[in-house]
């Protein structure tokens, strides 16, 4: 199996999802989040395939979304503004984000990969 790994190398997350990807052979294009975020378009497709609500894909604990006030904005927001404002800046995209093109993952919870990536 093959998947799309978009991570940040220095997030300790994506640190310990890559290594449960590596430790049960799953195949990997590690992409960086902030070097090469997803276009909105990506993320569109993202988000419809994991059957997560849009405001999950948001990194809400990170110093950008903080600085741009988000939390207050999001409400009113339209999906494809969302989508713009993810597509801006990697660092406002929750990681890591794995994908094999059918399924979705966002974030590292070792059962939901086991569920999902075994």
């Amino acid at each position: 199996m093959s998947v799309t790994f978009y991570h940040y190398p220095k997030c300790g997350t994506c640190r310990k999802a890559n290594k449960w990807l590596e430790e049960h052979n799953v195949d990997v294009q590690a992409l960086h989040i902030v070097e090469e975020p997803p276009s909105a378009a990506t993320l569109k497709d993202l988000y419809e395939k994991s059957g997560l609500e849009l405001k999950k894909f948001f990194n809400t604990s990170g110093q950008k979304y903080r600085e741009l006030g988000l939390k207050d904005k999001l409400a009113s927001m339209s999906e494809s503004e969302m989508l713009e404002v993810l597509a801006s800046d990697g660092m406002l995209i929750k990681r890591p984000i794995t994908t094999d093109g059918q399924k979705v993952t966002l974030g590292f919870k070792e059962e939901q990969f086991e569920k999902t990536w075994s």
